[in-house]
């Protein structure tokens, strides 16, 4: 077992000690371990049905029903692309197709190199300045393509 799996399996049991008890343990085990690590690997799945007496197929039911929960690694850096009605009546359709085109991934998807992870979100409350976007924590307006292309080379190279 190498270093990083060792790391991460602690991670998983301390998650599960601390949140095992919990009514409805099984959000908060999860929300736990993705705070973490980033995403619920797979073997997690096995260890938290076992602490919790339920089934795999149960845990894997939850974890693939929230789109917020990651099988996988998420990139280096995280684009949300606002999908509520207010970018959406703004041009948020067409600066998802774009940028879908432009990073060469879909939605819940990361960039070969691994530098971003696309991810629609539901309101990022700048209505006014739609339609926007959030990489990491930084929110953006009235993003055009041009800008969308500008905002994610920026950060690229910041990184």
């Amino acid at each position: 077992m190498s270093e990083h799996e060792q790391d991460r399996n602690a991670v998983i049991s301390r998650v599960l000690e601390e949140r095992k008890h919990q009514p409805g343990a099984l959000l908060p085990i999860l929300h736990g371990i993705q705070d973490v690590l980033g995403y619920i690997p797979r073997e997690a799945i096995a260890q938290i049905a076992q602490a919790l007496n339920l089934s795999r197929a149960e845990i894997h039911g939850v974890v693939s029903f929230y789109h917020h929960f990651r099988t996988s690694p998420p990139g280096r850096h995280t684009v949300y692309l606002c999908r509520a009605e207010s970018c959406q009546s703004m041009g948020a359709n067409q600066l998802v197709e774009h940028a879908k085109a432009k990073l060469g991934v879909d939605f819940h998807e990361t960039t070969r190199d691994g530098a971003f992870t696309l991810e629609p979100i539901y309101c990022l409350g700048n209505c006014a300045c739609s339609p926007a976007m959030m990489i990491d924590e930084e929110v953006y307006g009235r993003v055009t393509p041009k800008r969308f292309e500008e905002v994610v080379r920026t950060v690229k190279e910041a990184a």
